[in-house]
């Protein structure tokens, strides 16, 4: 089971996900936009709440490790993200379930956090694989994903049904732990933050 951990960058921290992030969750989440691609659609505080507790519930599992991801510039919440499908037995897991604010949008938050999430995962936990998954309509993560080192293995079609109905075909990703250091510093090249 994976502990919770604080993972420190130079633009984001991202800290074990608790009730105590829910109203600021909340100031960012409710943006209809955020879940257009995603299996469940958010709009309301409550629906908000359904989705922390069962990241929350999935933690206390051993199934999940959520976080929430603050913007340093701004000491605040800029939104969620965290490891799932954890397989301890064959060393991997998902990053995933990630979402920023507009605000952080297009910024070195989502960037930093997927390199403080990579590092760890592969430098602390001694992950084999890390894969990444989206919606193959979601050309703006397709490429986000891409542009973070991972490599497009393939397309699960019909892989799931969205809350609305529509049949989802999921564009699968992945990073594996012999491509973890040119992946490395390439992010952090990006960043600036190569030492």
């Amino acid at each position: 089971m994976l502990e919770p951990v604080v993972l420190a960058g130079h633009h984001v921290r991202l800290e074990p996900l608790s009730p105590d992030h829910f109203d600021a969750l909340c100031e960012i989440g409710l943006d209809e936009d955020l879940w257009r691609w995603t299996p469940q659609q958010i709009t309301t505080r409550e629906q908000l709440r359904a989705y922390v507790d069962d990241a929350l519930r999935e933690r206390d599992e051993g199934r999940s490790l959520p976080f929430a991801i603050v913007a340093l510039a701004d000491d605040a919440v800029a939104g969620c993200t965290r490891y799932g499908n954890i397989d301890s037995a064959n060393r991997r897991l998902e990053i995933g379930w990630t979402w920023i604010g507009r605000s952080w949008q297009r910024t070195a938050v989502n960037t930093e956090t997927k390199l403080q999430l990579l590092t760890h995962a592969f430098e602390t936990l001694r992950m084999n694989r890390v894969e990444l998954k989206t919606d193959a309509l979601n050309e703006r993560s397709r490429r986000a994903i891409l542009r973070i080192g991972a490599k497009e293995e393939g397309t699960l079609r019909r892989h799931m049904v969205t809350e609305s109905g529509r049949l989802r075909d999921t564009v699968y990703f992945s990073i594996l732990d012999d491509e973890w250091p040119a992946v490395k510093g390439a992010l952090e090249e990006r960043l600036g933050n190569r030492s």
